[in-house]
């Protein structure tokens, strides 16, 4: 099974084009935002953080900064930084080369001499790009090449009864392609961490399961909070789900059935062609989406119960609900109807093939409702208050 991407200069496929217009902070965000509405196939963001952040939280910070410049979906990018933050403009820079040789151009305002002259500049370097990344033409690949991120939001049962396992199905699918599916959402592992460790490659993998979810727990308890006070949501239970560990045993189905073979922490490169991996992110979905882009993932599938409009200004994200009702009141934001898997006709098989098909049409060029909206929501993971 193959389908039509881009061939990258660091040897990845990326299934879009874009240029990146990339604020190494908060203060930099309007002046990016103003840059890619004046640059056609141009994206960018809210950076909500990049400065007054302690180590830790930085590091989260430039992973996902140096990550989604380095994402295969992504032909160049224009940094744009304030001048004075954190996320000084040589480190974000080293950062992404680190990962990755695409194009890259920076733009630092203080130093252009305002918003208006460094406005002038960032938009000449991105429609230089832009008239480049123009020029690709799309190949032929295997599916081998894809890393694709699973997620779930908005959960109710029929997340755990069909969507989820749906989803499960399309990861054993893709790697029995020779690709990559993530599972992410650590949180989201509390009470059924022991289910997912027995289907770990090695001991070692094993007990990073173990010691990611223990973590988790561990930092919010610091803080003095417990997880339990928080997951599941207010929606979640008007949903159906009564408890943390009855979410989690249906997050874990959309890891399939194969053996988990890496454990990566937030926002750090996926290695292509690995099969089933994992990556230690919260259960926010903008937060774990963004993580899972930023580590190399080209297509986001993405459950929800209650329905949600989620995007993200990379990857294209696929919708899936298992809810019929939800599927009717938000054909908008849904890409596919996952119920069959309790209603029928369908089963599982055949609507996991259906997913399959459909993740290779996006790869392709489909656009995905959340797409065709517009939809870029982002936020990235912190585990402290601003300094």
């Amino acid at each position: 099974m193959n389908f039509y991407g881009y061939k990258r200069p660091d040897g990845r496929v990326g299934v879009r084009n874009k240029v990146l217009i990339l604020p190494a902070s908060v203060c930099a965000s309007d002046t990016a935002r103003v840059v890619a509405q004046q640059v056609v196939g141009a994206v960018t963001f809210n950076n909500q953080l990049g400065c007054s952040q302690v180590g830790a939280d930085q590091q989260f910070t430039m992973d996902v900064m140096a990550g989604y410049a380095a994402n295969p979906n992504v032909y160049g990018t224009v940094v744009i930084s304030l001048g004075c933050e954190n996320c000084q403009m040589d480190l974000v820079v080293k950062a992404i080369q680190e990962r990755t040789n695409k194009p890259l151009k920076q733009v630092i305002i203080q130093d252009a001499g305002g918003t208006l002259k460094a406005v002038d500049m960032a938009v000449r370097y991105a429609k230089e790009m832009a008239g480049e990344a123009s020029l690709l033409q799309k190949e032929e690949f295997p599916m081998s090449e894809l890393i694709i991120g699973t997620e779930c939001g908005g959960s109710d049962p029929t997340s755990g009864l069909a969507a989820n396992p749906l989803i499960g199905r399309l990861s054993d699918l893709i790697v029995a392609e020779g690709g990559t599916s993530i599972l992410s959402e650590t949180t989201e592992f509390i009470g059924a961490e022991h289910i997912l460790a027995r289907r770990a490659a090695t001991p070692e993998i094993r007990d990073r399961i173990f010691e990611i979810v223990h973590r988790y727990e561990k930092a919010l308890q610091l803080v003095g909070e417990e997880v339990r006070e928080g997951n599941p949501s207010p929606g979640n239970k008007a949903g159906g789900l009564s408890c943390l560990e009855e979410k989690s045993l249906g997050c874990i189905h959309k890891g399939g059935h194969t053996p988990v073979n890496a454990v990566y922490d937030y926002a750090k490169q996926v290695e292509a062609k690995q099969g089933l991996v994992i990556m230690d992110t919260p259960g926010n979905d903008p937060s774990s989406v963004a993580a899972m882009v930023a580590g190399g993932a080209q297509v986001i599938v993405f459950s929800t119960g209650r329905g949600t409009p989620t995007g993200n200004p990379l990857a294209p994200v696929i919708k899936i609900t298992g809810n019929r009702i939800t599927y009717a009141n938000m054909s908008d934001n849904i890409d596919l109807d996952a119920s069959p898997v309790i209603y029928g006709p369908q089963t599982l098989e055949e609507l996991g093939g259906e997913l399959l098909k459909l993740v290779q049409e996006v790869a392709n060029g489909r656009q995905t409702k959340a797409e065709s909206l517009g939809y870029t929501e982002m936020a990235i993971a912190r585990v402290c208050n601003f300094v």
